[in-house]
Parts: C-alpha cells; structure tokens; sequence
C-alpha cells in the first residue's frame, strides 16, 4: 500500500490522539507546567508539532508507503491496540493523576510515531519521535514530582 502526499490513516490517529488532550485542555485551563527549562520545553514542542506533522504528510519522503502487507498490518494493528490503550489510561489518569499514568500517556504516542516512522520508512518522523520523546519524558518528569 502507497500513500499520496497525504496519509489520511495517520491524520486520523493524530485525531484520536489530540480528542483527550483537547478535553484534559479545556478541564485543566489553569494549570501550569512545572518544567522551567524553555530550551527543553521548546524542543519538546516543536518534536510534538514535527511528529504531528509528518504522520499525515511525508515531507523529505521519496516513497510512501508499507515495504509488505505484513508491515501494514502491524501499522494498523500496532496504532489500533496503542491508541485503546491511549485512551484508556487517559480516562484513569482524568479521574486520578497518578505519576504512572503520566508517563504511560507520554510513551505511547512517542511509540506510535516511532513504529508508523519504522513502518512507513519516514526517517524524519522516527528522528522527530525520539526527540520529542526525551523531551516530552523529561518535562513530564518535572510535572509529576510528589
């Protein structure tokens, strides 16, 4: 399977990712993130906003798509079984913020742009994955310090 230059199955799981963080937004309005660190917190944002990004469009990308049905079924497979499991702990973590929770919620969306970069042979968007991966782990370290 070939994609265009828009891949439609990842912006719809960039969708269901963003609909909790919407919510947990417009619940949470006041508060405030603890990491003071602007060059850490600036790195994170810009991997989340590139990892967003790239899961619909294959920018720098010269073929885009699966390299076997197999790896396409995993793709679906693999971000169906993570984004569950995403909402699932969202809904824990809505009722109580527990540290574990936290972190779970920060590494399942790093390894669903990891393992769709993999996949989909997207190097940028593996590169971006691991970026905003340890940068997202880091702030969500000073968030959830008790």
């Amino acid at each position: 399977m070939k994609f265009g230059w828009i891949n439609v199955f990842g912006s719809i799981i960039v969708i269901f990712m963003l609909i909790p963080n919407i919510v947990y937004a417009l619940k949470n309005r006041g508060e405030k993130n603890l990491c003071k660190n602007r060059f850490v917190n600036a790195v994170e944002h810009i991997g989340r906003y590139f990892c967003i990004i790239l899961m619909w469009m294959p920018l720098m990308v010269w073929k885009f798509g699966f390299g076997s049905v197999g790896e396409m079924i995993i793709y679906f497979i693999g971000n169906g079984v993570f984004l569950i499991a995403y909402w699932i702990v969202f809904s824990k973590y809505m009722k109580n913020k527990k540290r574990l929770y936290a972190f779970i919620l920060a590494v399942i969306p790093v390894c669903i742009f990891f393992m769709s970069g993999i996949l989909l042979r997207h190097w940028l968007l593996v590169g971006a994955a691991v970026i905003f991966g340890a940068t997202h782990l880091y702030v969500v370290e000073k968030n959830h310090i008790y």
